[in-house]
């Protein structure tokens, strides 16, 4: 089962800078072709592969899309070093979508399954978005509903079922010609087998020679989480632009999250875009999350997955796109090449690295750093 923060972060770092719609309802997707390479590095963990996307418009009025992404995991975690043996495993993701343009409603509609060993992803959803007040406000509303099935490699009775469902609303506003800002909520609610069947929680035990044994872990069946995101992004005259958001995170499962992100994108020339950005991300750890358990069935529900402890990352971007000269193909209007580079810090509060040593519970605070690469080419038709 791949890592879901890790997987989050490729899909929100990479896969969305060849995937995402426009800004506005009026205006569909252009025609174009993309050919993504990602890789992520750190914590042991090491996932890469490609991802390709197809955009067609016809008549004016409607858009087909298709997407297919590969993820090869090769996991060698802190998690998995202490309590399993590294492996290997391959995701594929494939999804189709639908758009379809009427006066200034745009509806969506889209389809994604994705596939590894032993998790199974199916999501449907439904979007639609409205320009009112003269174009200068965008409403939109959307709808995404998640039937996902949870396996165990070495045990083939073991499949549980998670019905996920999204529940999503943004306001985009322009506030001058050189300004324009956002809100955006979502409401997330899962039910069903929520935890990995493969981690476990460690718990004082006399009787052991480390001093400290393991239990497998066990989370509450469903769990309801609400964000709220603010944003905005304001031209410069020399056409470049900066871009910020804030966004609050909670859940019942007791954790609350602040993100802070700042980007500046420059143009160099008629050909070059550079741009640079940072991320602060902060959260407390769930109510039944600890580090070290004081014994065997301390409580009701007991986890130690360090996505779910206290922690704060920090993400450094950077990130180049270059418009190749024309290549003489009469249907290639323009093509990109472009290279991103993000450096992601993590730092635990409390998560211990028991490969140090020590006595339980004093053992050193993990940490670690990733690199995340995206090398994607584009072509609009």
């Amino acid at each position: 089962m791949i890592q879901r923060g890790i997987t989050r972060i490729l899909a929100l770092a990479g896969l969305a800078l060849v995937t995402g719609s426009a800004a506005h309802a009026a205006v569909l997707p252009d025609d174009r072709a993309d050919a993504l390479y990602h890789r992520y590095d750190g914590g042991g963990v090491t996932i890469d592969g490609p991802s390709l996307l197809l955009r067609k418009k016809f008549a004016e009025k409607y858009s087909v899309s298709a997407n297919y992404y590969m993820d090869m995991v090769s996991s060698a975690s802190i998690d998995v070093m202490t309590t399993a043996s590294p492996y290997k495993e391959e995701r594929t993701q494939g999804s189709l979508a639908f758009d379809m343009l009427q006066g200034k409603t745009q509806y969506s509609v889209s389809y994604t399954l994705s596939d590894e060993n032993d998790y199974t992803a199916n999501t449907a959803s439904f979007d639609l978005s409205q320009d009112i007040f003269g174009d200068l406000t965008t409403v939109s509303f959307g709808f995404s509903q998640g039937w996902d099935e949870v396996r165990k490699r070495g045990d083939d009775t073991f499949a549980e079922p998670v019905d996920r469902r999204n529940y999503r609303f943004g306001l985009q506003q322009i506030l001058t010609p050189r300004m324009m800002a956002g809100l955006n909520y979502e409401v997330i609610t899962d039910e069903g087998f929520l935890n990995n069947p493969y981690r476990s929680v460690r718990y004082l035990d006399e009787t052991s020679a480390r001093g400290y044994s393991y239990q497998p872990e066990l989370y509450p069946h469903t769990r309801t989480s609400n964000a709220i995101a603010i944003n905005a992004r304001y031209y410069l005259p020399y056409r470049a632009a900066v871009h910020g958001e804030y966004r609050y995170y909670t859940d019942t499962w007791g954790i609350d999250a602040n993100t802070v992100s700042l980007g500046y994108t420059h143009p160099w020339g008629k050909r070059w875009i550079f741009e640079a950005g940072y991320r602060w991300y902060d959260q407390s750890a769930a109510d039944f999350y600890s580090d070290l358990f004081p014994r065997a069935d301390a409580q009701n529900f007991l986890a130690r997955d360090k996505e779910l402890s206290t922690f704060t990352s920090h993400m450094f971007s950077l990130g180049a796109s270059y418009e190749l000269p024309s290549l003489g193909w009469e249907r290639l209007r323009r093509s990109t090449v472009n290279l991103y580079y993000d450096r992601i810090n993590y730092q635990y509060d409390d998560f211990r690295d028991v490969t140090t040593g020590g006595a339980p519970g004093t053992e050193d605070l993990y940490g670690f750093d990733a690199d995340v690469f995206r090398l994607f080419i584009s072509g609009w038709f």
